[in-house]
């Protein structure tokens, strides 16, 4: 397998270390400051989204780029995908919604050439990454019910079944 299997381009949103969360907002085409963390919560990671798709939320598929650096918001990362988390998500008001999270790593990657799917990431980091999205979404009254962990292949097929349009 080499670096171009499962490509997709991530837009970060949000960069590693960050206790803030910013959104782009699709009719000023601006990145907007959405809320605060708590003091001592930060993402763990880069958090950004696939261009030209469309998830179960409604908003374009969210990915974390697992990653040895951290960017800015804007920034554009040819990655390779590895595996996602498989959500569904309750409101506040009780609705269900899948909201699923990518997992990917930046192709230019130095520390990561060989990763090439989940399975091969320590399990204790995949819990750490699970119990941050599950309290992150507490933040919001909002319920983060994982459903499954997917490798590369199975990721790789949301991406394909996911509704393009967004821009």
């Amino acid at each position: 397998m080499d670096n171009l299997e499962n490509g997709i381009t991530v837009i970060v949103e949000t960069p590693k270390g960050s206790g803030h969360k910013y959104d782009y907002d699709t009719a000023t085409k601006q990145f907007k400051l959405k809320k605060l963390l708590p003091a001592g919560m930060v993402f763990p990671f880069d958090f950004g989204f696939i261009p030209n798709t469309i998830g179960g939320d409604g908003d374009p598929l969210d990915v974390l780029v697992i990653s040895e650096i951290n960017t800015f918001p804007g920034c554009v990362i040819d990655c390779r995908l590895i595996g996602a988390f498989k959500v569904e998500q309750t409101s506040p008001e009780g609705k269900r919604y899948r909201n699923d999270r990518l997992l990917a790593v930046p192709v230019a990657s130095k520390i990561f050439t060989d990763l090439h799917d989940a399975a091969q990431l320590p399990h204790s980091l995949t819990d750490q990454i699970e119990a941050f999205f599950t309290n992150y979404n507490r933040l919001e009254s909002k319920e983060f019910n994982l459903m499954e962990r997917l490798g590369a292949e199975g990721a790789m097929e949301l991406v394909n079944n996911a509704t393009t349009g967004y821009e």
